[in-house]
């Protein structure tokens, strides 16, 4: 009897819902609501503050939390195209509080890798990579391949960013044939491919190619119904650079000029920065010196800007994944019925915190000794002293008389004993202009000697000048990354970076930390000793 009454309920409450949902003023208010979201995506790319406005509007009246998840990931993604990392990192770490669908979640954690991939996150942009490899559908063929599609373009992204070129476009060459299959299908997802295997054939330095692939990039956004203006901006910046290798600077410049006047609406200084850059280095390959001045105090402008907006960057992602991790650990704990377990937990995980910092202070503490030990050694032997050879392949060498090449060792003596390397227009050519010789001389000379090639003799030069300088003058400690990238010879703090760890093996604020910490240990011995 029971049985049949809930069956009468269920029965009741069915026709309910399917009455409720054909209701036209119900189905009025899902519509436009659907027409408001559709129309914030369109003007996300373009004109991303009137998409905002909508954008918040619905969230303030969605419901469910189906409808806040995609709203938050909507407004994240529209200050992604404004350069605006932290508050888009925000509202994607709100977008996953709530029980979301698979799709959706793949999509935030693709675009939570790209954010902090761009804030040089790489251990956590790839831990976001493989957290939306877990949601690609297995069911649907034609989802599974787009999800491929999108994590092989990431990938590559990853390599581009760090001027892995070769990496990068080894990437799309292994790719699986279900990629080509996603391009064919999805216009988006051709042009985000070839807007990148532009910038990676032109860091290869095949410009051909590269400006093949971002006309293909420009067909797709000229046929395009949705107005990307964001788009538009990479293949004229790519291009742009494209026509700078080719010494085309004053096509560069009207290819830049209309990237900047198109990118005014989206204020994003990460492309505003890098228009201004590219706007200074052509005209001053053009000896227009007034421009030169004029772009590259913009650029300057910018850059300090971004350098500070990215610290507040990565602070906010390093407390939201902790509070992320505090959230897990909590519900894990609320579903704990064992009090004695908890307890014995939470002193793990202290006890494993004190431990973890403890072990920390001992790598630092080693690893400044192996600094130490380094410059030591650099004190006396200069860092681009001739390393020891292995076997190399047998190779067509160029015949130097003796006498030349012992005039161009001793230049190149003087030279390392000069600050000339900083300059950050220091090329091999202009260096084998100052030493009146050919490249081809110059760069033989490099390779026999020093046994690599001339960029990486460059950098370990200034490497070298800006770790003496550290170390020698305790005011160096404190000035930012950026500035130290500048006074060394380097074009930007990303560069910088990345040398700065492949010479020493760690970053610049680790080796600058590791500094600070050998000073306060000495001062001790200092005074006492001063006092004694």
């Amino acid at each position: 009897m029971n049985y049949k009454i809930i069956q009468f309920y269920f029965f009741i409450l069915t026709i309910f819902s399917l009455t409720l949902c054909s209701n036209p003023v119900f189905a009025q208010v899902e519509s436009k609501r659907d027409i408001l979201f559709n129309e914030s995506e369109g003007l996300m790319l373009s004109k991303p503050n009137e998409a905002m406005k909508v954008g918040l509007h619905l969230l303030k009246n969605s419901s469910t939390d189906q409808d806040k998840a995609k709203i938050n990931f909507l407004i994240a993604k529209i200050y992604a195209v404004k350069g605006d990392y932290n508050n888009a990192l925000n509202y994607l770490f709100e977008a996953e509080k709530t029980e979301i669908d698979s799709n959706l979640s793949f999509e935030i954690s693709i675009m939570k890798s790209k954010v902090l991939r761009i804030l040089f996150l790489d251990k956590q942009a790839k831990m976001s990579l493989e957290e939306a490899e877990k949601h690609v559908s297995k069911k649907d063929e034609k989802k599974a391949a787009y999800g491929y599609a999108r994590i092989v373009i990431e990938k590559a992204s990853m390599s581009l960013d760090r001027q892995d070129y070769k990496t990068a476009l080894e990437v799309f060459e292994k790719a699986d044939p279900k990629f080509q299959s996603a391009l064919k299908d999805n216009k988006e997802l051709t042009l985000l491919a070839s807007t990148t295997k532009g910038k990676i054939y032109t860091g290869l330095g095949n410009l051909k190619e590269a400006q093949s692939y971002f006309d293909q990039a420009d067909v797709i956004l000229k046929k395009s119904k949705i107005k990307n203006d964001l788009g538009k901006i990479h293949v004229l910046l790519g291009l742009s650079n494209v026509y700078f290798y080719k010494k085309e600077h004053a096509k560069a410049i009207e290819t830049l000029l209309e990237a900047e006047t198109i990118s005014q609406p989206l204020e994003n200084l990460y492309l505003t920065e890098s228009i201004n850059k590219q706007l200074s280095i052509n005209y001053i390959a053009l000896n227009d010196r007034l421009n030169y001045k004029k772009y590259n105090s913009l650029y300057l402008k910018n850059h300090s800007q971004i350098d500070n907006q990215e610290q507040e960057s990565v602070n906010t992602a390093y407390n939201l994944f902790a509070q992320q991790f505090e959230t897990n650990f909590q519900k894990a704990r609320q579903a704990s019925l064992n009090k004695f377990y908890l307890v014995l937990t939470l002193a793990f995980l202290i006890a494993l915190g004190v431990v973890f910092f403890w072990l920390k202070y001992v790598l630092k503490r080693k690893r400044l000794n192996e600094i130490i030990n380094y410059l030591e050694v650099t004190r006396s032997n200069s860092i681009i002293k001739q390393i020891e050879k292995k076997e190399e392949k047998e190779t067509k060498k160029i015949f130097i008389p003796q006498e030349t090449e012992q005039i161009l060792l001793n230049k190149l003596k003087r030279f390392e004993n000069s600050t000339r390397f900083t300059n950050n227009d220091i090329s091999l050519a202009v260096l084998a202009g100052q030493f009146e010789t050919n490249t081809k001389y110059l760069s033989e000379i490099i390779n026999k000697h020093y046994n690599i090639n001339f960029n990486t003799y460059i950098n370990r030069l200034r490497i070298n000048f800006i770790v003496e300088k550290l170390k020698s003058d305790p005011n160096f400690m404190n000035y930012k990354i950026s500035y130290l990238a500048e006074v060394s010879g380097f074009s930007s703090h990303s560069s910088f970076a990345t040398v700065f760890k492949s010479i020493t093996g760690i970053t610049p604020i680790t080796f600058i930390d590791l500094l600070k910490n050998e000073r306060e240990a000495m001062a001790p011995k200092n005074d006492s000793y001063e006092k004694e």
